[in-house]
């Protein structure tokens, strides 16, 4: 025993199975063949009563309407009455596809736009979206201008204050000052101690006075030390920090003072 299988499309509403069937004979949408889409969208509600499905009352509703249209296309016209030129119906001739043809040109076109809108959301699916982080961290940092709010007439008289600075640091003043050499300052202690008389003795603050500057008493003290070095006196002191006493212990002369040579 062979078994039919049937496999009915579900559409989601009586104008929907309508617009399925003009489309697939092709049919003008403004021109319905009323007789022939009520015959198949009689034998579909047929065939979903022997498969046992629930059928809607809007599909019966839409059934009791494609058969009020068909008989009343069925119909003949009524008479024509002739007056004067013109000629007059008995009853308006109004095509009674008027109301099913424009409510299934509104449906078809709401269907476009939620095909196109379920086109629209089936792509958007397919992109992954993430929270926004914080890109803070890849921003190049655009350094300050520092001369911004300047003008040309600030900048150059930044330049001309920094000529007048480069020249006040360039310029120099020679100070000239009197030189002893630490020979000469020798033959100074040598004629103060020879002065004294053989084994005289005296203070080192003899040899200092208030005009001295500070090079001339650091050659004092180099003087001392290389007399002392040459053993010519001796340097002392009575008590703690009392004046430095110098006694000379050289001859009357110093002989070959003139041939000393001093590294200093």
């Amino acid at each position: 025993m062979n078994t039919v299988l049937y496999k009915l499309e579900t559409f989601e509403g009586p104008l929907d199975l309508l617009l399925h069937l003009i489309d697939k004979a092709e049919i003008n949408i403004q021109d319905i063949p009323v007789s022939e889409i009520t015959d198949q969208y009689m034998e579909y509600l047929q065939t979903m009563q022997e498969l046992e499905l629930d059928i809607t009352s809007e599909f019966l509703v839409m059934a009791a309407t494609l058969l009020s249209i068909k008989s009343k296309l069925l119909l003949p016209k009524p008479p024509v009455f002739e007056m004067d030129e013109f000629d007059f119906y008995e009853e308006e001739d109004i095509d009674p596809r008027a109301e099913l043809v424009q409510k299934l040109i509104e449906y078809r076109k709401y269907k476009g736009i939620a095909k196109h809108l379920q086109e629209r959301e089936w792509e958007r699916s397919l992109i992954y979206a993430k929270e926004p982080e914080d890109l803070t961290p890849w921003v190049p940092q655009v350094n300050e201008n520092p001369v911004r709010g300047l003008h040309a007439a600030d900048l150059v008289a930044a330049f001309q204050k920094a000529l007048r600075k480069a020249v006040r640091r360039t310029s120099y003043t020679r100070i000239q000052r009197d030189e002893i050499s630490v020979k000469d300052r020798i033959r100074q202690v040598v004629n103060v101690l020879s002065e004294s008389g053989p084994g005289g003795k005296v203070l080192f603050s003899r040899l200092l006075h208030e005009d001295m500057v500070r090079h001339e008493i650091v050659v004092t003290f180099l003087a001392i030390l290389e007399l002392m070095k040459m053993k010519q006196i001796l340097c002392y002191q009575e008590k703690l920090f009392d004046d430095i006493v110098m006694e000379w212990r050289g001859g009357e002369q110093l002989h070959g003072l003139s041939e000393i040579e001093i590294d200093y």
